[in-house]
């Protein structure tokens, strides 16, 4: 890259805002991680998922928080996971990073989108439930909160920031709302599930396996408003502060949610997108509080729409920073001349989401369009995270680690990275390799293993093909200066 087009670039980041504290920082990371969704399907697979989630806490989440603690305080640099990558293995293998990691987010929306969607007709009581599984329902109210999401950060992060902020505190605020509600009915009339260490160890079948991808999936997002760096006000002390606060809020609500929903519904009939507000649905009647339901269902749907907003802020940062070093079209690379957004990443992966959720719902029921979709994402999103996790290991060793007095480091020098690092890419990689077996509600199985697999590959293909021309295009341009 010529002098001018690096001056150039750096101008860009310069005109970025800082526009996130710590208390933004914890409530984006709270709505981009945590959802009902992941309880109610914890709920639906049984008791053993608490075992589950207290493994992926332990051997995933623990191990991602202190690397992610570790990357963003030493490397504060926009786009994140893709410039860690890439100071890590080059360009080629962090601009590989960067495009699935953008990719998953044109996938990840139709499937977070339904589900938000599923859950919000319970604002109308469970009069209105059946439209939870209605397309001519979902549909245009998933295309419509896509737009609302992707239009407020497109004016701007101090706008969008609000949006990421309520939708913090309205995912959290029901989920508490359900476990004091779990623990009023289970002290009224008893719980329906019997929570014995027998029924906690989980099976070995194929639900149970393919299940473990969604627990792992569960906890991402922790990494996602780093690639935010250069908007965060002093990330060196807001980034690891927050980490430690929302994973610990968000562990303890997960396996509190998912005892709660099974002590008011059966496992067998919790409905893997709305289960939280069956439970709710419940335990409103028993104790005779129809507002109850209506009121949570209000604040979900506020905080379902904070998280396809942080989701929107965060991801558009990596399509940016390609447009920047000229692996994707320059214009990616530009900021709106008023709101100082990048506005041609947010409006072209909304445009995309859209017609993914179209194309996912032509020929497939609800449920097996939703669980297509969830493991589609997990393959495409979860190949960066084998990247983050070798970063860490590789980057361990470079000099600057052992000098760096800002950064906060992963515990126990070179052998607690080893362990980290070693730790979260097996269980990236196992869960990979879970995500290609299709659930029982899925109708056509060998279809589904070829849509999961062809969608990969071509995704992952057009990525080469987009590095390879930006890499020539930027060759000649070294060429001809």
């Amino acid at each position: 890259m010529s002098t001018t087009q690096t001056s150039a670039s750096t101008d860009q980041i310069k005109l970025l805002r800082k526009e996130m504290g710590l208390m933004d920082v914890v409530l984006f990371t709270i709505a981009a991680v945590l959802g009902p969704r992941w309880i109610a399907r914890a709920a639906h697979a049984g008791q053993s998922s608490i075992t589950l989630w207290i493994f992926a806490a332990i051997f995933f989440f623990l191990p991602m928080s202190l690397i992610v603690a570790e990357l963003s305080t030493r490397f504060p640099r926009e786009g994140g996971l893709y410039a860690w990558t890439k100071e890590a293995f080059g360009d080629f293998h962090g601009f590989v990073a960067g495009w699935c990691y953008w990719v998953y987010t044109i996938l990840y929306f139709p499937g977070l989108l339904m589900a938000s969607m599923a859950m919000s007709v319970y604002i109308g009581g469970p009069k209105y439930a059946a439209l939870a599984d209605n397309k001519n329902y979902l549909i245009p109210a998933s295309l419509a909160l896509l737009l609302i999401a992707a239009g407020l950060n497109l004016v701007g992060l101090n706008i969008g920031k609000w949006l990421q902020n309520a939708g913090g505190v309205s995912t959290y605020v029901p989920l508490v709302m359900i476990v004091g509600l779990g623990l009023v009915v289970w002290m009224k009339q008893g719980s329906v599930t019997t929570f014995s260490l027998h029924e906690m160890i989980p099976s070995f079948s194929l639900d149970t396996l393919n299940f473990w991808s969604s627990i792992a999936f569960a906890f991402t997002g922790m990494e996602l408003v780093a690639m935010m760096s250069e908007e965060v006000r002093d990330p060196q002390k807001t980034f690891p502060r927050s980490i430690y606060i929302s994973g610990t809020m968000i562990v303890a609500i997960y396996i509190l949610g998912t005892i709660a929903v099974l002590a008011m519904v059966p496992a067998d009939a919790v409905n893997t997108q709305n289960g939280v507000f069956q439970a709710i649905g419940v335990g409103s009647n028993v104790i005779g509080i129809a507002w109850f339901g209506v009121l949570a269902a209000l604040l979900v749907t506020v905080g379902n729409a904070g998280g396809v907003g942080a989701t929107v802020a965060g991801v558009a940062r990596v399509p940016f920073v390609a447009g920047i070093d000229r692996y994707l079209p320059p214009v990616f690379g530009k900021l709106h001349p008023k709101w100082r957004t990048p506005y041609v990443a947010i409006i072209v992966q909304a445009v995309l989401s859209a017609a993914i959720l179209l194309i996912a719902n032509a020929n497939e029921k609800i449920a097996g369009a939703y669980e297509i979709l969830i493991n589609a994402t997990l393959i495409i999103y979860f190949i960066p995270f084998l990247y983050m996790f070798a970063a860490v290991i590789k980057l361990a060793y470079t000099k600057d680690r052992e000098h760096d007095k800002e950064a906060a480091l992963i515990p126990g020098g070179k052998v607690g990275v080893w362990i980290a690092g070693t730790l979260g890419f097996v269980v990236t990689f196992v869960s990979i390799a879970l995500a290609f077996i299709p659930s029982k509600d899925v109708v056509d199985k060998p279809g589904y293993v070829v849509k999961i697999v062809l969608g990969t590959i071509i995704a992952i293909a057009l990525g080469f093909v987009l590095y390879w021309r930006g890499a020539r295009a930027k060759k000649a341009e070294v060429v001809h200066v």
